[in-house]
C-alpha cells in the first residue's frame, strides 16, 4: 500500500485540481460561462466581470481550497502511508497543474493564482500569510492584479527558504515545486507581463467588457 499510496495521492490531486470551478459556479448561478467574455480565463477575477461577486468570492474559495486540502492531508495524515515531503510537494504541484491543465475541460484551466496560494498555506500558514500579504501590498500600491500575483509567486519560494529554522525546515523537494510553480504561473502570465511592459494592463477596479 505504501508503494501506491504516493501515486494515488498525486493522481486526486491532480483530479481534484482539474475542477474548474469558475466554470461550475458560474453555471450553477445562471452567469455567463467566463471562458466566453472578458480575459475568458476561467478564474475568480474574470468571473468577478460577470457583476455577480458573490460567484466570485466562491470562486475563489473553492480554487483556493484545491490546493490547500489536498496538501494539509497528506501534510497530517500522510506519514503512516509513507508520504513525505517529497509527497507534499508532488501533491501541491499536482493539484496547481490540474487547475492550469484541466483534464475535464480539454486541458485549457486558469492561471493558478488561488490555487498556487492555497498550496502555499497548506505548506505552513505562516508561508500564506506572508504570500497573501505580499499580494496585498502590491495590489494596493499599484493597482495591477497580475503584478501582485507575480511577485507574490517569486517570493513565496524565498519566504519559503528564508524561513529554514525558524518557523519549519525547509525541504529541498517542497522548495523545487514552490519555484517550479512560481515559473509556470510566470509563463501563464506572459501576456499580463507584455502589456505590463507596454503600460496597457488594466487596473484592479478598471471596467472590461463584460459578460453579456
Amino acid at each position: 500500500m505504501q508503494t501506491i499510496a504516493p501515486f494515488l495521492a498525486v493522481l486526486a490531486a491532480y483530479l481534484l485540481g482539474s475542477l474548474a470551478f469558475a466554470v461550475l459556479v458560474s453555471k450553477v448561478m445562471g452567469l455567463s460561462d467566463p471562458r466566453t467574455f472578458g480575459s475568458k480565463n476561467p478564474g475568480a477575477t474574470n468571473v468577478l466581470r460577470s457583476g455577480s461577486k458573490p460567484a466570485a468570492i466562491i470562486t475563489l474559495l473553492l480554487d483556493a481550497l484545491k490546493g490547500f486540502v489536498p496538501v494539509l492531508l497528506v501534510r497530517l495524515y500522510g506519514e503512516p502511508y509513507g508520504l513525505g515531503d517529497a509527497t507534499v510537494a508532488m501533491v501541491g504541484l499536482a493539484a496547481f497543474l490540474g487547475h492550469l491543465y484541466p483534464v475535464f475541460f480539454r486541458f485549457q484551466g486558469g492561471k493558478g493564482v488561488a490555487t498556487f496560494i492555497g498550496v502555499v498555506f497548506g505548506i505552513h500558514w505562516i508561508l500564506g500569510v506572508a504570500t497573501g500579504l505580499t499580494w496585498l501590498i502590491i495590489a494596493f500600491f499599484f493597482r495591477y492584479s497580475s503584478l501582485a500575483s507575480l511577485v507574490a509567486a517569486i517570493f513565496a519560494p524565498v519566504y519559503y527558504l528564508l524561513g529554514d529554522r525558524v518557523a519549519w525546515y525547509a525541504e529541498k523537494p517542497i522548495a523545487f515545486a514552490l519555484f517550479a510553480m512560481a515559473a509556470l504561473l510566470a509563463w501563464r502570465h506572459r501576456e499580463n507581463i507584455q502589456r505590463l511592459l507596454k503600460g496597457t494592463e488594466s487596473r484592479l477596479g478598471s471596467k472590461k467588457k463584460a459578460a453579456p
